[in-house]
């Protein structure tokens, strides 16, 4: 099966992002995330948006994975928004400090500039944090992920499992199509247009359990081995796909540092100079 067909990758292509080594695309990863974790700021988010976009782009991924993961993840948002609108109707005047009202439907749902501002930032804050992780994800092997890691003082056995857990999850799904596709020559209806979703997620269930279970003997199985190999014995340990940092790793970091110390800025002049309303709100 076309490895490609997974976002998780075992192989690099050659792009600019894909010739960076760990170490650079984990702090990269890591300071990006926090710096939107951290803001309900459009001028904030809209870059890194832009920035993380372009990075996905230029990395050549396979769309028709990503169309579907973005299409899921977009859904997702846009439920846990008319949730939250749900709960809390005024959510637009705790945040931005009005409360401009567009249509009221009763005495307690109504429709305000405030909250519809809220709600698109919200929404653009989650859309940011997927593109983050999504150019991450696409151009990083498990291993250089577990290099990367190690290069950031993180214990090597935990990188070890992180890279073992990235390198599973496209052999579980490369047994699972397998698994159905036989089934489906043995008669099981499996196509979306002829079965019901009730059916189809109940075959799901019987192929995915005993694949879980299966999972679980394998890892057993190179826990055994790497432990007969003296796995863990040592403080630290090297890794085959380490790279001496190239001018453009160089590069990248100084643009990394530069954001990191923007970031603490932000939060700090955010606590001794706090803004009138919670978030940035130009209307």
């Amino acid at each position: 099966m076309n490895q490609n067909k997974f976002l998780i990758q075992v192989t690099l292509q050659d792009t600019f992002l894909h010739r960076l080594n760990g170490e650079t695309k984990v702090r990269l990863f890591v300071v990006g995330l926090v710096a939107v974790i951290m803001s309900f700021d459009l001028r904030i988010l809209v870059p890194i948006l832009l920035a993380s976009s372009l990075g996905v782009l230029f990395s050549k991924p396979n769309w028709k994975s990503i169309r579907i993961v973005f299409l899921i993840v977009v859904g997702v948002n846009l439920l846990n928004l008319f949730l939250f609108y749900l709960a809390n109707p005024s959510l637009g005047e705790y945040w931005c400090g009005e409360n401009t009202i567009i249509h009221q439907f009763s005495t307690r749902y109504y429709v305000s500039v405030e909250t519809l501002w809220y709600l698109l930032v919200r929404f653009i804050k989650m859309v940011t944090s997927f593109m983050v992780s999504l150019w991450f994800i696409i151009t990083i092997t498990p291993s250089q992920f577990a290099a990367g890691l190690a290069a950031h003082r993180v214990p090597y056995k935990v990188a070890t499992i992180v890279s073992l857990g990235f390198r599973y999850i496209p052999d579980i799904a490369r047994d699972y199509e397998n698994i159905k596709l036989s089934m489906q020559m043995r008669g099981v209806e499996l196509d979306p247009k002829k079965a019901s979703i009730s059916k189809r997620l109940k075959q799901s269930l019987l192929i995915l359990i005993p694949l879980i279970i299966t999972s679980f003997d394998r890892v057993s199985t190179i826990a055994n081995g790497m432990d007969l190999r003296g796995f863990g014995r040592g403080k630290r340990r090297s890794y085959y796909v380490e790279q001496d940092p190239t001018v453009w790793d160089k590069r990248v970091r100084f643009i990394t540092n530069v954001i990191f110390i923007l970031s603490i800025v932000y939060i700090v002049g955010s606590m001794i100079w706090p803004a009138p309303t919670n978030m940035w709100c130009p209307l």
